[in-house]
């Protein structure tokens, strides 16, 4: 992005202010600090800059010399699930978030930890969260440092010393809300959704005064159940164009979904926020809307005016969606040729496979082409704006199989922009995931409530999962490589620079993609095979560098051609997405290290505490090796305590209470504990909630002793 006179002068102005600062204060952040920071030398926002390009104009490390690329520092964390967070860089000190939605502060030249906080969220909190115990970030604004806890709490901490300043619980404690993402500041106000849909809960975004953590307006994105305004931002958009997309009684019990976890960007220019919108609740379109309506602001990106939380326009990516195909990942700004012509752009390519090009003042669709082999629509119609589904896209008379599945062709994991290029790098996916109507679904307040078939309602019979006798087997578990993919390339093939694709792949090349994506030509330019599909975010900088984790390696690929340049192997796997920055006419590379997330909860990983890497040329620290993963042995079966449970009965309640967490091995896999041997201890952690602190919470709400029991009597013919 080329910038006029007046950037150039903010961004004097800010280095300015920067060099005032130094001392590790962060008062001098602030909107204009913000704007100039498109190309200055620090990370001072989530996605680097308002426009969350995730493009650095630094180039010290390029793609002569990043071969000397060496270990500065590292951090040890005492947190072993998954690291999503996006390191920021101000004024020489890097303020950082783990699991459990602890916040650290580092001496950026150094590693020396300044100081650390612990917002101690409840350990049971954990199973509201559906795709683990993450936090992607914080934000920074005049001395302040803000984080939302997994818990629903908005916490302001001074900069300086991590002493709290305020503290707001944004959502009703009384539901499943959780909060992973990263807060954004735009104009004084703190802005912050959550998650939580699967569950059963509303959707909607805040903002909160900066000073003061009183709420400054909130925006909706589904209708009230009670039919009646909010008082909020969202009321008149919602009685003028959302309340009549909505049909039936479904979506009223559980609150619609429709949660803003992730996603957000500010255009300075045209002084618009935008968010962008998850998945329904239930994910099944007929049992949440009868089948009917579009349900508006589902899988949507929406523009606000962020004074007041005002609508201005929104674009929808999936019409009545029923595949959880979330609008929530990365959107990005940018100026970009489409059509010879230059344009303000908002860019994304959210889970259902077709990248998404608008005009970021008006919302008008330039371009939807697929980024991925898509099978549920044939197209999108640029005309009307909505998808051309296939005949078998919905699985009303049967069951479906689709390409993309529920994790999407992208996930949360962000992109990044090459202006010079003109290329979006995404992290893709191709995985296939398989739909079935449940006609016994009964919606469970806190309980997972997908509406998918197959013996219950839970996650495991989501395809995604290795789901209990009646699933359909139409995708490994999460996290794990698909067994066509190693037949393909074997196991753990090295990633390789790839050719664009002619035609969309068959099906036999599941997998992970690093894929650059040419704007202006609507394809990809090249693309790279990962060794699996889950993996890291993606930085892109003006050395012409790609930097992305992928499994347990970060790599440097060449953003011209996608030639690998540069790895290093961190002993753990790479979900975040790096970040970089210079101090001292130094650059260093950071990247937080940690397998978890979505696609990691059913992994076979083992857990490995996480760490936070810092990198930079010439540099000869070694952190210390994991120690060896201590394999279990076999259970002794002989020693398993007959149930007299109906073992039938506990497989429909495995299905949809403990199936998402616990089929693989990154969490407990319940075949093989020896918990499961025993009734006495079975009880005490699965119904009576004795390791409630550890994350495992008890399940006395949802079921009686007896169902419990019933559940360890399934999982006794279960046992490996």
């Amino acid at each position: 992005m080329r910038l006029g006179l007046w950037a150039l002068t903010a961004v004097a102005a800010a280095m300015a202010v920067g060099a005032a600062f130094a001392d590790g204060r962060t008062a001098g952040v602030d909107a204009r600090r913000l704007i100039a920071a498109e190309r200055n030398s620090e990370w001072l926002n989530y996605g680097r800059s308002y426009s969350e390009q995730r493009f650095s104009p630094l180039k010290q490390i390029d793609t002569t010399n990043v071969g000397q690329l060496g270990l500065a520092w590292w951090h040890e964390f005492d947190t072993d699930r998954g690291q999503e967070a996006t390191p920021l860089m101000v004024d020489g000190v890097i303020y950082t978030t783990t699991a459990w939605s602890k916040v650290y502060a580092f001496d950026a030249r150094t590693g020396a930890l300044k100081w650390a906080y612990d917002p101690k969220v409840d350990g049971a909190k954990a199973f509201d969260a559906c795709c683990d115990v993450v936090n992607r970030g914080v934000a920074v604004w005049k001395g302040r440092v803000y984080v939302g806890a997994l818990d629903g709490r908005l916490i302001a901490l001074d900069a300086a010393t991590g002493d709290v300043v305020w503290d707001v619980q944004t959502t009703d404690t009384g539901r499943p809300y959780t909060i992973t993402g990263a807060p954004r500041v735009v104009k004084d106000k703190v802005l912050i959704g959550n998650g939580g849909a699967e569950y059963g809960v509303r959707g909607y975004v805040s903002a909160y005064d900066a000073a003061s953590g009183k709420l400054a307006w909130r925006f909706y994105t589904t209708p009230n159940p009670e039919g009646k305004p909010d008082g909020a931002a969202s009321d008149k958009v919602m009685a003028q164009k959302a309340a009549g997309t909505w049909f039936g009684e479904g979506w009223k019990e559980s609150g619609g979904g429709g949660t803003v976890w992730d996603a957000m960007a500010y255009d300075p220019k045209l002084d618009l926020l935008y968010i962008g919108v998850g998945n329904g609740s239930p994910w099944n379109h007929q049992k949440r809307s009868d089948g009917k309506g579009d349900n508006l602001f589902l899988s949507s990106i929406v523009a606000l005016k962020p004074d007041t939380g005002e609508y201005v326009w929104h674009y929808q990516t999936t019409p009545g969606d029923s595949w959880d195909y979330t609008a929530t990942q990365h959107i990005m700004l940018a100026d970009v040729a489409v059509g010879g012509a230059k344009r303000r752009v908002v860019m994304q390519a959210p889970k259902n496979g077709f990248f998404y090009v608008l005009d970021a003042k008006s919302g008008q669709l330039l371009s939807a082409e697929k980024y991925i082999p898509v099978t549920w629509a044939e197209k999108v119609d640029l005309a009307t704006g909505r998808p051309l589904e296939s005949p078998t896209a919905r699985y009303v008379e049967g069951p479906a199989r689709h390409v993309t599945g529920p994790l999407g062709g992208h996930n949360w994991q962000p992109m990044a922009y090459h202006p010079d290029e003109g290329l979006v790098f995404i992290p893709a996916m191709v995985l296939p995931g398989g739909y079935q109507d449940d006609p016994n679904y009964v919606f469970t307040q806190g309980a997972w409530n997908t509406a998918l078939g197959g013996g219950g309602s839970g996650p495991a019979n989501n395809p995604n999962n290795a789901g209990p006798p009646g699933t359909p087997q139409a995708q490994p578990r999460l996290g794990s490589t698909p067994p066509q993919a190693i037949a393909a390339t074997g196991p753990a093939t090295p990633p390789s620079a790839q050719p664009a694709w002619a035609a969309m792949p068959p099906f036999t090349e599941f997998g992970g993609r690093l894929l650059a994506w040419d704007v202006a030509a609507g394809k990809p330019r090249w693309s790279v095979r990962l060794p699996q599909p889950w993996n890291g975010g993606v930085l892109a900088t003006a050395g012409d560098l790609v930097f992305q984790g992928a499994g347990k390696d970060l790599i440097a690929y060449s953003a011209k051609d996608g030639t690998k340049l540069w790895s290093y192997a961190a002993g753990n796997g790479i979900i975040a997405a790096p970040a970089t920055y210079e101090l001292d006419g130094v650059q260093y590379v950071a990247v937080m290290v940690g397998w978890g997330g979505a696609g990691g909860i059913n992994s076979v990983e083992p857990r490995r505490p996480g760490r936070l890497l810092v990198f930079k040329l010439g540099g000869t620290a070694k952190a210390a090796d994991y120690p060896p993963v201590e394999r279990r042995p076999p259970l002794d079966k002989t020693l398993a305590v007959a149930s007299t449970a109906d073992p039938d009965r506990g497989r429909v309640l495995y299905a949809r209470y403990c199936g998402h967490c616990h089929s693989g091995g990154f969490l407990p896999n319940l075949r093989q504990s020896p918990m499961t041997l025993e009734p006495t201890a079975w009880k005490a952690v699965v119904h009576d909630g004795a390791l409630s602190q550890n994350g495992m919470a008890g399940f006395s709400r949802f079921m009686t002793a007896e169902d419990s029991e019933a559940i360890r009597a399934f999982m006794l013919t279960q046992l490996r």
